[in-house]
């Protein structure tokens, strides 16, 4: 980790968060849908390359009309990777509202948030789904609920599968696979009793972090009502663990695994 280049990128996150604040504040509620889409691409991909995260997209992103993206989570920086290629609005867990100053901005772009301890969550998240689907936005989903250290992948909680399915939109899995210095990596990944901060400084210190972001076969909605929601499920988690564990030398266990810096 360089000291140097921390201090080099650090102004860089200052201006990048301001800015973002400032419109969001500003010119986004009063801004079209497509023109807040193109500001949050923008927004995601300046986020990442000032990261130093070096992305690259392979498959078929759905990138017109309403979709869910289901994928595989291993850091906050996931969230602007994935935004960077398409507008997506996320599904995210509750704590993240409480987050300084980022809590807000993902609020204020649209986050939808899941208290799992609130009973009547699921109903209240399902139905801003669906009237985002109306509107032909794509909602990215992390079924897995928490981040891992990305070799493998977690079980999915399958509950927010519903809203697409009634919504009869298609699901696309999407794995993402991250490298350090050309060789797969646990580096990047935000587990355990890491700090959002913790994370970002490591990031933000290193070069030669990589992710490969590859865009399976999307199942069409009409597939999905026939095989039904556990089916789904499994389909989905089997292609996203399938691609994740690609090029993965030695077998990991999700529960001994730490970050290797």
């Amino acid at each position: 980790m360089s000291v140097l280049l921390i201090f080099v990128r650090l102004p860089l996150v200052v201006i990048w968060l301001v800015s973002s604040l400032l419109f969001v504040a500003t010119v986004y509620p009063l801004s079209s849908l497509s023109m807040r889409n193109r500001m949050n691409r923008g927004w995601s991909r300046a986020i990442v390359a000032i990261c130093g995260v070096k992305t690259t997209v392979l498959g078929q992103p759905t990138l017109k009309g309403s979709t869910l993206w289901v994928a595989n989570h291993v850091s906050w920086i996931d969230i602007f990777i994935l935004a960077g290629v398409r507008s997506v609005l996320f599904v995210a867990k509750s704590e993240i509202r409480s987050w300084p100053v980022v809590g807000w901005l993902v609020a204020k772009v649209g986050a939808v948030f899941l208290d799992r301890k609130q009973r009547n969550s699921l109903k209240v998240v399902g139905e801003e789904m669906k009237r985002r689907f109306a509107q032909g936005e794509v909602i990215g989903l992390f079924a897995e609920g928490t981040t891992s250290p990305g070799y493998d992948v977690l079980p999915f909680h399958s509950s927010l599968f519903d809203p697409a399915m009634r919504a009869n939109v298609d699901i696309q899995p999407v794995a993402l696979r991250f490298f350090y210095d050309g060789q797969r990596s646990d580096y990047a990944a935000f587990v355990g009793d890491e700090t959002l901060v913790g994370n970002l400084w490591t990031l933000l210190g290193s070069t030669g972090i990589a992710v490969e972001v590859e865009f399976l076969p999307a199942l069409e909605a009409a597939t999905c009502q026939e095989m039904g929601r556990a089916d789904v499920s499994r389909h989905l988690h089997q292609a996203i663990g399938s691609t994740v564990r690609r090029g993965v030398t030695q077998p990991e266990s999700l529960g001994e695994i730490a970050p290797q810096r």
